[in-house]
C-alpha cells in the first residue's frame, strides 16, 4: 500500500505506508537526508523520524529553514542537560525551553554553577555532539511516565508529569544515556550540533512561582553555523556595551535603592533627558488637539471595582487603608479619565475629547522580571484617552498612526512592526463587543495601508490592542505603544453623549500610548543611542574647556551666553591637561567641545571639537550658537 505526499513546488511523491521524513528525504537523496534536520508537515514541525500521513503537504527542514534554529536550539538545551548530569550527577533537571536568540534550561543544584563552571560544562556538550547519539523518541502513558522519572529520582518532572491531562499524548526523547521529557522536535543526531555557546547563569523560581524552589538556569545560544553563531556573539557584546544599567550608571542619569526596590531614582542629568521627552510630547499634544489632565494617585477601590480592574487586575495593584476605607494606588489613568469625563454633560459637537496625562503609576511586577529601567514598578506614560463617537474612529486611528510614525522616526526608529493583540481568557464584555473591536481595529489598519500580524489572546482585559514595535540599532524589537478600543469601559462608568438626533450615545474610548513607559523608553533609547544622545536630548549640551587659567573669564562669558540662550552647558575649570578635559567629555558623551586658548580669546572665536566627529576647527561664537540652536530646534538626531 502506498502513500502520496505534496511538496512545496506541488509535486506529490508515492512512498510506502509507513514511511517517514527521513524516508522521503533519503528518497530525494542522500546529501538532502545528511541536510535535513525535521519535517513540516501540513505546517507543523515534526521530527524527522514522524511517519507521513497519506495526503499531507509537507517540507523538509535543513540550516536553510529558518524554522531550523528553533530544532537546533531545543536540541541543544537537551544537550546541555545531558552534560551537566555527566558532570554533575545530582543535579535534577527542570525544563529547557528556546527563547528569542536562544534557550536556557533549569537545574535542582545545592551550589549554583561558577563561570568555570560553565566552561566545563560547554566542553563536555561538545564530546557528548561528537560523540554522534540517535535521538529517538518514544510515547508514554501517564502512569508510566510517572515511574519511569521516579526511578530516576527526577522529581521536578513527575511534577510537570503528574500534572498533564489523562488523555494528552506524552512523549520522551532518548539521545544515549540521558532521556527527557518534551513534545520535541529535536535533530536526529546529536552530531548534528555544532555552533553553539552558554552565555551566563540566573537564578529562577520553579514554574515562576516564588513560592517554590529557587533553581540555577544556564543561558545559551546556538546557530546552525559558526559564522552566525559568532556574528551574534559580537552582537551581543554591542548590547553588553550599549546597556542602558551600566550606561545610566557611568553617565550619572539614574539609580536604584533598596529602600523603593525596582523603582528608580533619576539624577539631575537624568531628570533633564526624561522632562524634555514629557516636553516634546507635550508640543505635539498641543498640535494634535489633546487636553492635559492631572488625577490622583490613590482612588476608593469602589472605582476600581466599577472599572473592572479590581476583579480582572488585582494581583499587579497597591493596596492601603485610610479612615476605614480601602484605597488603591492606580495602575492605570482609564478609569479617572472616565471619571473626568463623566463629571461633565456633553453634545456630538464636542467629540472626539483627547485628555492626556502624565500621572504617576504603581504596578507590582515580582522581583525576578524586574530589570533596569525597562521594567519597573513604578513609571509615568505618555498615557492619552479618546473619547469618541462610533464614526469618528477610523479617523481618529489614521490621526494617531501619522502621530506615532512622526515621533518614532524623531528618535531614529524608522523600522516598525505592527500586531493585533486580540481578547484574553481574562475579561470583560460579551464576545459580541470583542467582535466588534477587533474588527474596527484591523479595519483601521488596512485603511491605512498597515501590515500587521495576530497575536492571540494578549489583548488587555477590558480591549483588544495594536502594538507597535520598533526596531533599535542593534536590529532589537521593542514594544512601545499601543492603540486600544474599549467599549466596556465607557459603559460600566455610564457615560453619555447626546447625539445629533437628541438621544444619548454611549462614545468609544480608545487608549493610547506612544512612548509608553517614559522609564523603559529612556532605557531603550540609552541602548539605541549608546548613551550619546541628539544634541537636543542631551543632559549637558556642551562644555567649555579652557586650556589656561589667563582664558577663564573669556570662557566664563561663553557660558554666560550660552545659558542665556537656553543651552545646557558645563565649565569645566579643572587644573588638568586639555587632552584629559576632552577625553572626559567624551566618555560623557557630550554632543560638543569648545576648546579656549589664547588664541580664541583674543580674537573672539572657539576651537569647536564634536564627540563623533572629531576636530571642526574654528568657529565665530555667533557662528557656532546658530549652529548648535538650529540642531537643538530642528530636533536633528
Amino acid at each position: 500500500m502506498a502513500i502520496s505526499v505534496r511538496l512545496p513546488d506541488d509535486s506529490v511523491r508515492e512512498l510506502p505506508d509507513g514511511a517517514t521524513g527521513a524516508d522521503l528525504a533519503q528518497g530525494i537523496g542522500p546529501r538532502l537526508l545528511e541536510a535535513s534536520l525535521a519535517i513540516k508537515i501540513n505546517g507543523q514541525l515534526k521530527d524527522l523520524c514522524t511517519i507521513l500521513p497519506d495526503g499531507a503537504g509537507v517540507a523538509l527542514v535543513t540550516s536553510k529553514d529558518p524554522d531550523s534554529l528553533e530544532v537546533i536550539r531545543h536540541s541543544t538545551a537537551h544537550l546541555l542537560a545531558q552534560a551537566v548530569q555527566r558532570i554533575f550527577p545530582e543535579a535534577k533537571v527542570g525544563i529547557g525551553p528556546v527563547i528569542e536568540d536562544g534557550f536556557y534550561y533549569d537545574f535542582q543544584v545545592e551550589k549554583f554553577f561558577t563561570p568555570e563552571d560553565l566552561i566545563a560544562i560547554e566542553a563536555e556538550m561538545r564530546k557528548v555532539a561528537g560523540e554522534g547519539h540517535i535521538v529517538e523518541r518514544e510515547q508514554l502513558g501517564r502512569d508510566e511516565a510517572v515511574a519511569r522519572f521516579q526511578s530516576m529520582g527526577e522529581t521536578l518532572k513527575v511534577e510537570l508529569v503528574s500534572g498533564i491531562p489523562a488523555d494528552q499524548v506524552i512523549t520522551g526523547y532518548r539521545q544515549g544515556d540521558f532521556y527527557d521529557l518534551c513534545r520535541g522536535p529535536h535533530v536526529p543526531n546529536t552530531n548534528k550540533l555544532k555552533a553553539f555557546k552558554l552565555l551566563h547563569v540566573a537564578a529562577a523560581y520553579w514554574k515562576g512561582d516564588e513560592k517554590n524552589a529557587q533553581l540555577c538556569r544556564i543561558y545559551g545560544t546556538a546557530f546552525n553555523t559558526q559564522k552566525e553563531l559568532d556574528e551574534h556573539l559580537k552582537r551581543l557584546e554591542e548590547a553588553k556595551a550599549r546597556d542602558h544599567r551600566k550606561l545610566g550608571k557611568e553617565l550619572g542619569l539614574f539609580s536604584f535603592h533598596q529602600e523603593a526596590p525596582a523603582s528608580p531614582f533619576f539624577h539631575p542629568k537624568g531628570a533633564i533627558v526624561y522632562n524634555q521627552l514629557v516636553d516634546f510630547m507635550r508640543e505635539h499634544y498641543r498640535v494634535e488637539g489633546y487636553s492635559e489632565v492631572i488625577t490622583p494617585q490613590a482612588l476608593d477601590v469602589s472605582m476600581w471595582k466599577t472599572s473592572g480592574h479590581y476583579e480582572k487586575y488585582q494581583d499587579s495593584m497597591y493596596f492601603t487603608e485610610v479612615d476605614e476605607r480601602e484605597y488603591a494606588l492606580k495602575p492605570m489613568n482609564c478609569p479617572t479619565h472616565c471619571l473626568i469625563y463623566g463629571a461633565e454633560k456633553h453634545s456630538y459637537r464636542e467629540l472626539p475629547i483627547r485628555f492626556a496625562d502624565f500621572g504617576r503609576l504603581h504596578r507590582y511586577e515580582r522581583s525576578g522580571v524586574t530589570q533596569g529601567l525597562t521594567r519597573v514598578r513604578t513609571f509615568c506614560q505618555d498615557d492619552a484617552h479618546i473619547y469618541c463617537a462610533p464614526e469618528q474612529m477610523k479617523t481618529e486611528m489614521a490621526s494617531f498612526f501619522a502621530f506615532i510614525k512622526n515621533v518614532y522616526d524623531t528618535f531614529g526608529f524608522e523600522e516598525m512592526r505592527v500586531a493585533l493583540a486580540t481578547r484574553p481568557e481574562k475579561r470583560l464584555g460579551s464576545d459580541e463587543i470583542w467582535d466588534l473591536a477587533e474588527n474596527a481595529l484591523a479595519e483601521g489598519m488596512r485603511d491605512a495601508g498597515i501590515e500587521f500580524h495576530i497575536s492571540p489572546g494578549d489583548g488587555a482585559f477590558y480591549g483588544p490592542k495594536i502594538e507597535f514595535q520598533v526596531l533599535d540599532a542593534l536590529r532589537r524589537p521593542w514594544q512601545l505603544g499601543t492603540l486600544q478600543v474599549d467599549y466596556s469601559m465607557p459603559e460600566r462608568f455610564e457615560l453619555r453623549y447626546v447625539k445629533a438626533d437628541n438621544t444619548e450615545g454611549t462614545p468609544v474610548m480608545l487608549h493610547r500610548a506612544i512612548l509608553g513607559s517614559l522609564e523603559r523608553f529612556m532605557g531603550i533609547l540609552i541602548e539605541h543611542c549608546a548613551g550619546a544622545f541628539p544634541t537636543w536630548l542631551a543632559p549637558v549640551q556642551l562644555t567649555i574647556l579652557p586650556i589656561t587659567d589667563r582664558v577663564q573669564d573669556y570662557a566664563i562669558e561663553i557660558r554666560n551666553k550660552a545659558q542665556a540662550l537656553g543651552l545646557r552647558v558645563e565649565l569645566d575649570l579643572r587644573n588638568e591637561k586639555v587632552n584629559a578635559k576632552i577625553r572626559d567629555a567624551q566618555l560623557q558623551k557630550i554632543p560638543y567641545m569648545l576648546v579656549i586658548g589664547d588664541r580664541e580669546a583674543s580674537e573672539g572665536t572657539v576651537s569647536v571639537r564634536h564627540r563623533q566627529r572629531g576636530d571642526l576647527g574654528g568657529q565665530s561664537l555667533e557662528a557656532f550658537f546658530k549652529q548648535i540652536l538650529q540642531e537643538v530646534q530642528s530636533r536633528a538626531r
